[in-house]
Order: C-alpha cells, then structure tokens, then sequence
C-alpha cells in the first residue's frame, strides 16, 4: 500500500513478541508504518498482518541478530526496501542469569553481541540515511538492570549499561546531525524472556508490567515533536523492583 508523504516510518528491532510487538501494534494504531524486524519469519508476519488491518503499511524481515556481520547491510537494505527510516526501535535481547563466577566466556560473548553490539550494528545501518535527512529518532531499550546491581545477573547488567553509555555517547556525536536517542528503561515486563533457557529466576509475573505499558511509553517518545527529545524514561511496575 501507498503511505501518505508525510507517514512516519518506524523500523522495529525485535518485533515478533514482547516488547517489540506491543510496540509495533501500538505505533500501527497511532498512524506509523512498520517494518518488522526478528528471527521468526512466521511471527513477524502475524504482526504484519494486524498492524496492516488498522491501515499502515507494515513488511516483516527476517534477521539473525546473532549473525552480527549481516546485521549493518541487512538493516540498510531493510530501510531502504520499506523506503527510509524515520525512527528505529531496538528492543531485541536476551536474558541470562547465572553468577559472573559461573559465567563462561561464550555465554558473556553472546549476551553482549545481542544486547549491545547487535544495536550498534542496526544503528549504523541506518545512520547515513538519517544524516542525509538531518532527522531521525533512536530508541534503544535497555532496563532497569542497566541503574542497579543483581546479583546473578551479572552479564546482563553490564550489557544494558554498556548500551546505556553506547547511546548517551552516539547522541552527543549526533546531536548537530538532527538525530535524537532515547533510553528506556523498564522494570520487570512479562515477556517471554523469562521463559528462556537462559534464565532461571522466580518471579511474580502477575506484579510485573505487561508489554502494552511499556509501548505506550515508547510511543510517547516517538511522538514528541523534532525539538525535542526524552533522553530517559524509566517505566517500573507499581509493585517496585521485584
């Protein structure tokens, strides 16, 4: 379908579950066209699907994040097919628990290749076309993990807080380019994250935040106008930190 010119166009990193398919419905709802982007070609099309029945435009890509020298020219090209990119929401991520004593090279490597190179590699896939148009929005979603010490989430921890410094940093060199970046930085959500086999933990998943609340956050900051940005939003359940 043909979008209205001036339709915002939102490039959604992890957008088959979760975070990001809450966040895809949800900016689907408010007018923006989608490009989803996961693993799950399947997935991803059943978002494509509902985002498109309330009038978007909407395409699924499938992407292995952990592939990490495919990810900057599959990111470029992905902009480039759905015809630019106008906001990139990266909420794509693993979860992982175990002691740092515990914590084998291999299983630190992977947490930071996609919690925090990963987004590194999609982020400079869409630069250039941002620079060109001297606008765009970043959105990285970190966590709250990123502020405060768990023990036995060690990994984790420091992967969220390397992304929040990565983003702080890539703000500061693009300010004078016209692009924004935004840190979130949620509580406990119930996601499927904490049905990952890289996760032991025992929560109430009934007291964390749903999906849908921590879109609507992420929607508030991709509707901001151009002159101005919310640099961090903390978004935690009422019930504190669990």
């Amino acid at each position: 379908m043909n979008s209205p010119p001036n339709r915002k166009r939102a490039t959604i990193v992890g957008a088959s579950s979760g975070i990001g398919r809450a966040t895809a419905l949800a900016f689907a709802k408010a007018g923006i066209d989608v490009a989803l982007v996961g693993r799950s070609q399947d997935k991803l099309e059943a978002v494509a699907i509902a985002a498109k029945e309330v009038g978007v435009k909407a395409k699924a890509y499938s992407l292995d994040l952990a592939k990490l020298e495919e990810v900057q020219p599959k990111i470029a090209a992905i902009a480039a097919d759905f015809g630019g990119v106008d906001i990139l929401v990266n909420s794509a991520g693993i979860g992982y628990t175990k002691p740092l004593s515990e914590t084998t090279l291999a299983d630190w490597q992977q947490v930071i290749n996609l919690n925090l190179s990963s987004v590194f590699q999609c982020i400079l896939g869409v630069l250039p076309g941002m620079r060109d148009r001297a606008n765009g929005l970043i959105i990285n979603v970190a966590s709250i993990a990123a502020q405060s010490p768990f023990p036995g989430w060690g990994a984790y921890c420091a992967s969220k807080a390397g992304l929040v410094a990565f983003s702080k940093v890539l703000a500061a060199e693009e300010r004078a380019n016209g692009i924004r970046v935004a840190n979130i930085y949620p509580g406990a959500v119930n996601t499927p994250l904490w049905d990952s086999e890289t996760v032991r933990a025992d929560f109430d998943r009934a007291a964390m935040l749903n999906p849908d609340i921590v879109a609507r956050a992420i929607l508030y900051v991709a509707q901001l106008p151009a002159e101005a940005v919310i640099e961090e939003m903390t978004v935690m359940p009422s019930a504190g930190t669990l």
